[in-house]
């Protein structure tokens, strides 16, 4: 009832379960599921998961009584773009809605800092985890446990071994004609990312849809699409979320709405 009031938006069905669900979306075809999570026979997470792998022109804005970690994040590895909770007014599931039509996430206040927490956290733990492994390895070298007689450490930190009978040498390809190293998975180009693809990406984590991004870029959201599918492939994320989580995790964005340069 509430929805049907809501203008621009036409409610065409209603199912009473998961199951029930993806027989009518197969039928008729929504751009917009609004996706209970606790139901009988197929729950909303499962229903989720194969409406968006069997008909991917169909968003899914999960509306339910339950915003504990248990349930929000299996149903947004699901596919699910949108995520509210029951206490949601009118204007704000409106807004949901139009927002994942646009490409954008309809997320609730609340569900945005946690998954901003999560990410803070998941950064940290990485963060200690990777200084304790190169203090273990820089501990090792120190105590000489990885070298031995005649060799000799290059440019690049490997051994360059040089004893009699002419041992092989490793040396670093700096030399003319030689391809220049990528570094590792972070930086503003990680994983052959071109410039104007890091720029789609960071704009995609600040939350502007394609059209905004258009207009700030001065481009064709065609033009838009190719950078968001292009970057997709390199990165190896599935949609816009997965992608904002990206974008944290290697640095183009520290916190909302402010960009790393």
């Amino acid at each position: 009832m509430l929805l049907g009031l809501l203008p621009g938006i036409e409610v065409i069905g209603s199912a009473r379960d998961g199951e029930e669900a993806v027989a009518l979306t197969a039928e008729l075809a929504p751009d917009v599921v609004l996706m209970d999570l606790r139901m009988p026979r197929c729950d909303g997470v499962e229903a989720t998961r194969r409406i968006r792998d069997r008909y991917p022109g169909t968003e899914v804005v999960v509306l339910t009584t339950y915003a504990d970690d248990d349930s929000l994040f299996p149903a947004l590895r699901a596919g699910a773009r949108g995520y509210l909770t029951k206490d949601a007014g009118g204007e704000e599931i409106e807004r949901a809605v139009r927002d994942v039509i646009d490409g954008r996430a309809g997320l609730s206040p609340s569900v945005q800092r946690r998954l901003l927490e999560r990410l803070i956290d998941r950064e940290n733990r990485d963060g200690l985890d990777g200084r304790d492994r190169r203090d273990d390895r820089e501990g090792r070298d120190d105590r000489g446990d990885r070298k031995g007689p005649g060799d000799r450490v290059g440019q690049d930190g490997r051994s360059d071994r040089s004893g009699a009978g002419g041992g092989v040498r490793s040396v670093t390809g700096g030399g003319p004609g030689a391809a220049p190293e990528t570094g590792g998975a972070s930086g503003p180009y990680a994983d052959g990312l071109t410039e104007r693809e890091t720029e789609v990406l960071v704009l995609v984590a600040d939350g502007l849809s394609n059209s905004e991004i258009a207009g700030r870029l001065r481009i064709s959201t065609a033009t838009v699409k190719t950078h968001i599918n292009n970057l997709f492939a390199k990165t190896g994320v599935r949609d816009r979320a997965q992608a904002v989580r990206y974008a944290y995790q290697h640095g183009l964005v520290r916190e909302p709405g402010r960009r790393v340069t």
